[in-house]
């Protein structure tokens, strides 16, 4: 799907020509999950896979809108009806868009958007946090809004926060809006401070793969708040505003002071080593020993399945198979409970760990997982 596709999509739904067309990434994380909503450090890269949007301004107050990817005709609402929680449909990522912009006093007066996204849903790569950026990212073009980035992302995960209900943490909508080519985006999500690290596997003679176990998830059920609602527990229990405030070297006395909530006490432990994790793979990465971070990976998996307990049989079998199969790493990313793992693997090592996970699939009678190459890609922008 390129951008005149969905130029003439647009005209052929609403009978004149788009303003323009823009394109927001999808993300893989490579270290760093669910710390983003404990003030912590993430370490996303965006994929070549996008969100695409051709809008034109509206002065009715009319908000219209269409997917390529959904059945149904166009979607018509009043700006003014606009309200939290009301739309349970796709449709509620981009009016929340709308609606945050309109609520932080930006003049958006209405718009007409057809969109198309090759961006995989529900494997845990954010297609919904890329399909808000690309619609905040038009609108602050044509409205002349001026908004940076980190600007936009903050607007996108209010809306996704409030509009739709999701408790998501800042790092999806960051990623896509900020992420540059061939680097992988090291983001403090307390002070939003980002630094690009160089991330090009392929000059080193590896590959990430993205295997996507094809197993659904969904942010805005109930698992992923009371994960979030437990790091917020421990944070208060002692005493801090954030887990990111527990230094790693303090892990195991404020581990004693939570006693035996056993629950809070696992969610605790992954989040300071999560953070840990994202700089080690950060210091390994500048120093130039990109393949050590392999190891960092694996670990941070063994932590997601075991403290935090959002891994799944598939997820388990992808990581545990890649690892038997020669991978450097391998590890679940995202928001758990589905979605996709990442393996880091040498670049004459594909095929074999490819098929090998192929045929463990196949085995235990799991839908066939969808695997491809994560390449670091632009963020966010105009593209017609």
């Amino acid at each position: 799907m390129g951008a005149q596709q969905v130029r003439d999509g647009f005209a052929e739904l609403y009978g004149a020509e788009p303003e323009g067309v823009w394109a927001a990434p999808g993300r893989v994380n490579l270290i760093g999950e669910h710390t983003d909503y404990n003030d912590g450090f993430v370490m996303p890269f965006a994929l070549p896979h996008t969100a695409l949007a051709a809008v034109a301004r509206r002065t009715d107050g009319r908000l219209r809108l269409h997917s390529a990817d959904v059945e149904g005709g166009v979607a018509e609402l009043r700006l003014d009806d606009l309200a939290p929680e009301s739309d349970k449909g796709w449709t509620a990522y981009p009016a929340g868009v709308v609606w945050a912009l309109r609520e932080a006093g930006h003049p958006v007066t209405g718009a007409d958007i057809h969109l198309a996204s090759t961006v995989p849903a529900g494997a845990g790569l954010s297609s919904s946090a890329a399909l808000e950026v690309v619609v905040a990212l038009a609108l602050n073009d044509l409205y002349e809004l001026g908004l940076k980035g980190w600007q936009l992302a903050r607007l996108c995960q209010r809306a996704e926060n409030v509009y739709v209900g999701a408790p998501v943490g800042i790092m999806d909508q960051t990623a896509s809006a900020c992420c540059t080519d061939g680097h992988a985006l090291f983001l403090d999500t307390r002070d939003l401070s980002q630094r690009q690290i160089p991330f090009d596997l392929a000059a080193e003679g590896m590959r990430l793969l993205v295997v996507d176990t094809q197993v659904k998830h969904e942010h805005s059920t109930g698992e992923y708040g009371k994960r979030r609602a437990g790091c917020e527990k421990g944070a208060a229990l002692l005493g801090v505003d954030a887990l990111r405030d527990i230094p790693y070297g303090e892990l195991d006395a404020a581990l004693d002071r939570l006693g035996d909530d056993e629950e809070v006490r696992r969610l605790v432990r992954h989040v300071v080593t999560e953070d840990e994790r994202v700089e080690r793979v950060v210091a390994l990465l500048e120093s130039g020993d990109t393949r050590a971070i392999g190891p960092v990976l694996t670990e941070g998996h063994a932590s997601l399945r075991d403290d935090f307990r959002i891994s799944c049989p598939e997820l388990d079998l992808v990581v545990d198979t890649a690892l038997a199969a020669g991978a450097l790493g391998a590890r679940m990313t995202g928001g758990g409970f589905g979605g996709s793992a990442i393996v880091l693997a040498e670049a004459a090592d594909v095929d074999t760990i490819t098929k090998a996970v192929e045929e463990a699939f196949a085995a235990a009678g799991f839908t066939a997982p969808r695997v491809f190459e994560a390449v670091p890609s632009p963020g966010a922008r105009r593209i017609g």
